[in-house]
């Protein structure tokens, strides 16, 4: 239990934390990684280099000092925190090497200023923290290992399919190489693929949406190939669609998220998605068709025809079940491609003009896709009057939806 003189202090120091976070958290990977190199393995060395990363702990950092009075209203976000954690198979005996080299490197960035009674506050802060997230990942842990089908750490499976989806996205059905049944899970949660990289000599560990409803023998996901045309190439989404093939291995974790719909409810559900957002979706939308059956809105937005992945089984979706109401939006549409037969409306998504269709009674709302738009998404849902409570989003990569 921290103190509230502690509490005092580590308040008062966020806005310096803040001020140089960036600088700080920065210089802790360059020190955690030069003392534990083994740990470039569980980390995204391609969000290390956008800097991604950095910009998401030291975020992370300023808002655990902001709420340490009442942490219960970040429970939220501790609990994505170790769902991700839980799914990189993170050890209770990796947190005093994270919090070491984080004190150091606030000792390093702020000098004299980081007095020993600063260090001492901060040090409880963390070791607060983290046994916070220590319980939760244990409880994770226990339930995956408990289910049918259930594991902890790797498991071994089989590329049954590879198939492309679209110019950019390419479907991969696992199956375990022990022919044992796998576990449930919930759709719209995610599994962890660990794969050597040797452009990097590291092994890489990527989270991929589980994009079909759970079925007890094999997991798919579906995989946009980063290009790098703005940022550097994905290591292991081109690794995995130019070199991964039907036969191979690859190890999985258990499935892991807190994005995901209650498969018992019978309330409306509107999901929004934006490119390869759609594949969290997916499961979401097959398995909310099934019985009970609910009414779903499902609004998506694509460049255009090219990239549209899953457009023709969509489509077919839409006219096989009365539940489904299907909006596709084309902000880039190729000559070819046909209003009202390929999109219905050109341009980004714009809820306000379907409001008619996903303003629902008791409804709940799913949003997923890059960051800009799902914030976009966001704030037109609640301009709206959509309850903040009622909005459900997923970000690829290190959170930062939130500024």
């Amino acid at each position: 239990m921290l103190t509230q003189k502690t509490k005092d202090i580590v308040k008062a120091t966020a806005p310096v934390l803040a001020e140089h976070g960036y600088d700080i958290i920065k210089c802790f990977y360059k020190r955690m990684f030069e003392a534990h190199p083994e740990l470039k393995n569980v980390f995204n060395m391609a969000h290390q280099e956008r800097g991604e990363q950095q910009q998401a702990l030291a975020r992370a950092v300023y808002a655990y000092a902001e709420n340490i009075e009442d942490p219960s209203s970040l429970m939220a976000v501790l609990n994505n925190i170790a769902n991700k954690h839980a799914s990189l198979g993170v050890k209770p005996e990796q947190y005093p090497i994270v919090g070491e080299h984080l004190l150091a490197a606030i000792r390093e960035v702020l000098g004299s200023a980081a007095t020993e009674e600063i260090i001492s506050a901060w040090a409880q802060a963390y070791g607060n923290l983290a046994d916070v997230l220590m319980g939760m990942e244990s409880a994770l842990y226990e339930g995956s290992a408990g289910q049918d089908g259930g594991w902890t750490g790797w498991r071994t499976f089989v590329v049954r399919e590879k198939r492309p989806e679209s110019g950019v996205i390419t479907s991969f059905v696992l199956e375990p190489a022990d022919g044992k049944p796998v576990a449930n899970f919930k759709p719209g949660q995610y599994t962890s693929i660990a794969v050597d990289v040797p452009a990097l000599g590291l092994q890489q560990i990527r989270q991929y949406s589980l994009s079909d409803m759970p079925n007890g023998r094999s997991y798919r996901i579906s995989v946009k190939r980063e290009s790098g045309d703005t940022q550097p190439p994905g290591y292991v989404s081109n690794l995995l669609h130019d070199h991964v093939n039907v036969g191979d291995e690859v190890k999985l974790a258990t499935p892991y998220g807190s994005f995901h719909i209650d498969v018992n409810a019978t309330t409306p559900i509107v999901l929004i998605s934006g490119g390869v957002g759609l594949t969290p979706m997916i499961s979401m939308l097959k398995t909310a068709l099934q019985a009970p059956p609910r009414k779903v809105v499902f609004a998506h937005g694509a460049r255009n025809s090219a990239v549209h992945a899953m457009r023709d089984k969509l489509r077919e979706a839409a006219k096989t079940y009365e539940n489904l109401e299907l909006f596709v939006f084309y902000d880039q549409p190729l000559p070819e491609d046909v209003q009202g037969r390929d999109y219905d409306h050109a341009g980004l998504v714009d809820v306000k003009q379907i409001e008619k269709s996903i303003l629902l009674p008791d409804a709940d709302y799913y949003i997923c896709g890059p960051i800009p738009f799902m914030r976009m998404q966001h704030d037109a849902l609640k301009n709206l009057g959509v309850h903040e409570s009622r909005i459900h989003y997923e970000v690829f990569g290190p959170d930062l939806f939130a500024e």
